[in-house]
């Protein structure tokens, strides 16, 4: 049963992660963060948004 609740907690984690890398991409679209300002844990996948995104910095 434990494993459930672990397997559950990296399913949910992860998609908080995704959700804080759009919060800084957006941040960086609005000019009031710049990529060296975020975590190195996010720093990929917000570089990916921003990629997507066709965004210069």
């Amino acid at each position: 049963m434990s494993s459930f609740f672990f397997c559950l907690a990296k399913i949910f984690c992860r998609e908080e992660v995704y959700v804080m890398a759009v919060v800084y991409a957006t941040l960086i679209v609005k000019g009031k963060k710049t990529i060296e300002q975020v975590p190195e844990l996010l720093k990929a996948q917000v570089q990916e948004i921003l990629d997507a995104l066709e965004v210069q910095q």
